[in-house]
């Protein structure tokens, strides 16, 4: 799933036609709607609600709109869903804005490239198609997977946080090896591969929900089907001549608005380091913040997260002491239930008896206690 900067949603516009006209389509709807034949030439399917001829499937029954598919909004404007027509695959379709990131489809190619989609420490989402626009304001428009935020479905187990931050310290390890800096690696835009997890898919809008709407999607665990994690959205990503020596650039703020350096606008920094801040930083909030047990990580994070960007090791050096922090680590350990800091006693007896109960299974099935795909 490509990530939306907030600038680019529509959000009042979306909001007052949910409540007074969800029937009628919002400007962010209408652009897609417009080129829905020209994507269905290039082999791609929109939900009905983007196609030309839709009638709301709600008009003259006595349901709500809220209760069908086609009653959900995109209020989105650059990015939606589709089914590649040809073997049913989920994709998702954004827009490239040449004016917004101009650099992004040069570097989706790049890092898609036969070459480099080999290396199975390359964890950016591959690009699978460029739909080329004629005479239209967009260039084109990029098809990739449809992926699911990294902690949707909720992580269960240490190990599953072990293998979903060994897979992004090696995809950054990969990013930087190639001299290109994300500048965006923040919570939204890691993404989750569900392909394994959710065989049969989910609802693009609603996540929780089949693909067709009619009830929960049902899904394995990641220690069941390990899964592979993704860095999204390059539209502030660079590449620079490693022969250029360092490179110094303007900060550009993404997700995390958080990193040190990024309070004095009008200094150059190195946004390798800044790269490195951001994933210590999500480990931060989104692990160590929110659940126990982690201490095993929090001295290497406390260094990504330094002060001074000179003095955070590089990412060679992260992959490095994770690898050992790993190997340090205990099967009982990784297999434990990751514990939420402010769970209520009585969730917790309930959530644990569950727990013992499924990594029984996992052990009579040989399953890793750290689930690398």
């Amino acid at each position: 799933m490509a990530h939306i900067s907030s600038e680019s949603l529509n959000t009042e516009e979306s909001l007052r036609a949910d409540f007074t006209d969800p029937g009628r389509r919002i400007r962010s709807e209408r652009w897609w709607t417009k080129r829905e034949k020209l994507l269905e030439a290039a082999g791609y399917r929109l939900r009905p609600r983007f196609r030309q001829e839709w009638v709301p499937s709600w008009h003259g029954t006595k349901e709500f709109y809220f209760s069908k598919e086609d009653g959900l909004l995109n209020i989105f404007r650059v990015a939606l869903d589709a089914t590649r027509i040809s073997d049913g695959k989920p994709v998702m379709m954004k827009q490239v804005v040449r004016a917004e990131g101009p650099y992004e489809l040069d570097i989706a190619t790049y890092l898609s490239s036969e070459g480099l989609m080999a290396d199975p420490r390359n964890h950016t989402v591959p690009l699978l198609e460029v739909i080329e626009l004629p005479n239209d304001e967009r260039d084109k428009i990029m098809v990739m997977p449809l992926l699911r935020p990294f902690n949707n479905p909720k992580f269960e187990t240490y190990g599953e946080a072990v293998a979903f931050m060994t897979q992004i310290f090696e995809g950054l390890q990969f990013m930087h090896e190639h001299n290109i800096a994300h500048r965006d690696c923040t919570k939204n835009n890691i993404m989750l591969d569900p392909s394994s997890m959710y065989p049969e898919s989910f609802h693009p809008v609603k996540l929780s929900r089949r693909k067709n709407y009619k009830g929960k999607a049902k899904h394995y665990t990641r220690t069941q089907r390990p899964s592979k994690y993704y860095f999204i959205d390059f539209g502030l990503s660079r590449r620079y001549d490693p022969a250029a020596g360092p490179p110094l650039d303007e900060p550009l703020q993404g997700g995390d608005k958080t990193a040190p350096e990024h309070r004095d606008q009008s200094n150059l920094c190195n946004p390798f380091f800044t790269d490195i801040y951001y994933l210590g930083n999500l480990i931060r909030e989104r692990f160590l913040y929110k659940r126990l047990g982690f201490e095993f990580v929090e001295p290497l994070v406390a260094d990504m997260i330094q002060e001074d960007p000179e003095k955070r090791p590089k990412i060679e050096e992260v992959v490095t002491r994770f690898a050992e922090i790993r190997k340090s680590l205990s099967s009982r350990k990784l297999r434990s239930r990751m514990i939420p800091r402010k769970e209520i006693g009585l969730v917790g007896s309930f959530r644990s008896w569950g727990y013992l109960y499924r990594t029984a299974g996992y052990i009579l099935t040989k399953k890793s206690p750290i689930p690398d795909p």
